[in-house]
């Protein structure tokens, strides 16, 4: 698939060749699915399908989310933050955002102490 990011876009991305950290968020209960990593192809595949695709660092490749597990995210907005350099995906999530087969990847709390702030 030959998609090009729009210019407009592509002027706006802090670098368009870096690696872009992306935040899925649910887009009705706003709760934090998942991070993962776009490049510039990913972003424009994404942005003309409507379909989250990001890239794989350890594939080393394009994976559009739910391809295999039809665990899909149908991006409902797309925003830049202030700096050029992360991206917040609202989705419409079916199924698990997590490959555990949790909702949301971040289901591993870490305690702090009241008084220190410390990590228990």
């Amino acid at each position: 698939m030959s998609v090009h990011l729009p210019d407009d876009v592509a002027a706006r991305l802090k670098n368009s060749a870096d690696l872009i950290p992306t935040i899925a968020q649910d887009y009705k209960s706003g709760e934090v699915l998942m991070l993962a990593y776009m490049n510039a192809d990913s972003l424009a595949i994404t942005i003309d399908t409507g379909h989250a695709t990001y890239w794989s660092r350890s594939r080393n490749e394009l994976w559009e989310k739910g391809a295999t597990s039809g665990h899909t995210q149908k991006v409902i907005s797309i925003s830049l933050d202030c700096d050029g350099d992360a991206l917040l995906l609202q989705v419409e999530q079916v199924g698990a955002a997590c490959h555990t087969g949790e909702i949301s990847c971040f289901h591993n709390p870490i305690s702090l102490s009241a008084e220190t702030g410390e990590k228990k």
